[in-house]
């Protein structure tokens, strides 16, 4: 990706950015902003776990790593047990935040750190530094509106210890999460919309390539699952050019199923040229997921984690947009599903792009 950089800097200062470690969304959407602000000339420290690291490093050149434990949270393989079992790991939550807090107090004096990026990492909030605080979930879904405004008051407690939250989407109507990230009440710190964080740049020249591209992310046992689900369905059809991406950058096991090819990871440049080259994407409805393949303005099946109630949102928000072709996990037939893809009147019109000057002006700013 090439990043024109307008402004010129003339202090050298170092930034910790920290993505948090559900699933690896959170660290992939980062790395446009580590590179824009890396391409400016500050010092980019990433603090990740060992499976962040595997996928950043090979994405990023002349970063330094840092570990930090992440919230190691398990995920029940009922999905009518989800909220459940993410309930009863809150103290160990909360016990984290605590833990990486303190963390921050000392890595900030050892490193020389003059700001903080954290992606939903709440506990990297201090007074000596500005702190940035990046979610799109200012409402935090449930199927209760009692327990949905109480999240949203714990989540505002701790984003306003921020000196700002930064928001992955835009402005207006034509925004892509809906309630999730234009709530009708903000946190009180100052909140600015940053357009969508996307790797990928819309090629001029298209070639199909692949009828489908399956592309798969998110927590275990879920993804699992779901893999064997549309692999075991998959490669029945005939006909079909089909890339299966398992989204497994630390394994070196090989997979096979008929005619399909199978591909446990690629990077960046592999993968925008796989999913620019492919008619038809199947994946989860993770955010970051949903802001690449919008801003490549490609046709898309989004198949929510189960229990996940954001993905849910998300799909059937979109869906109704026309944005996607949105399916539950249970019982999903995906040949049905692809063909109804072929003749859906999808709307991709909105042309979303990463703003990379918005994100260095913000962090001058910030910096003053």
């Amino acid at each position: 990706m090439l990043i024109i950089i307008k402004v010129i800097k003339i202090n050298k200062s170092t930034i910790l950015i920290a993505p948090l470690d559900w699933g690896l969304g959170h660290a992939t959407r980062c790395i446009p902003i580590i590179r824009t602000l890396k391409n400016a000339g500050y010092d980019i420290i990433v603090a990740v776990n060992e499976k962040q690291k595997i996928l950043l490093s090979k994405e990023l050149s002349n970063v330094k790593f840092l570990e930090l434990a992440g919230y190691n949270i398990n995920y029940a393989k009922n999905p009518f047990l989800f909220a459940l079992k993410i309930f009863i790991q809150v103290p160990k939550i909360i016990a984290s935040i605590k833990k990486e807090n303190r963390w921050l107090s000392k890595i900030i004096e050892k490193e020389n750190i003059d700001l903080v990026i954290s992606d939903n990492r709440f506990g990297l909030y201090t007074n000596k530094v500005p702190c940035v605080f990046i979610t799109h979930q200012l409402t935090i879904k449930t199927p209760f509106t009692w327990l949905q405004n109480i999240l949203q008051k714990i989540n505002y407690k701790y984003i306003n210890r921020f000196t700002q939250c930064w928001i992955p989407d835009v402005a207006g109507e034509n925004n892509i999460a809906g309630i999730l990230s234009h709530p009708n009440i903000y946190p009180k710190v100052v909140a600015h919309y940053i357009g969508v964080l996307s790797r990928f740049n819309k090629p001029v020249i298209i070639e199909k390539k692949y009828d489908i591209c399956v592309l798969l992310s998110g927590p275990e046992p879920q993804r699992t699952l779901l893999e064997n689900s549309l692999l075991n369905q998959l490669k029945k059809i005939e006909n079909n050019s089909i890339l299966f991406v398992r989204g497994l950058p630390q394994t070196k096991d090989v997979v096979q199923a008929g005619t399909i090819q199978i591909e446990n990871h690629l990077q960046q440049n592999e993968l925008q040229t796989a999913i620019c080259n492919s008619e038809i994407i199947i994946a989860r409805s993770g955010y970051t997921t949903v802001m690449e393949l919008l801003s490549l303005q490609k046709k898309s099946i989004l198949i929510a984690t189960p229990g996940q109630t954001e993905q849910e949102y998300l799909a059937s928000h979109l869906h109704q947009q026309k944005k996607c072709l949105s399916y539950k996990q249970r019982n999903i037939d995906i040949v049905c599903a692809i063909n109804t893809a072929k003749t859906f009147n999808f709307d991709l019109s909105n042309t979303l792009e990463f703003e990379a000057e918005k994100i260095l002006a913000l962090t001058v700013n910030l910096m003053k």
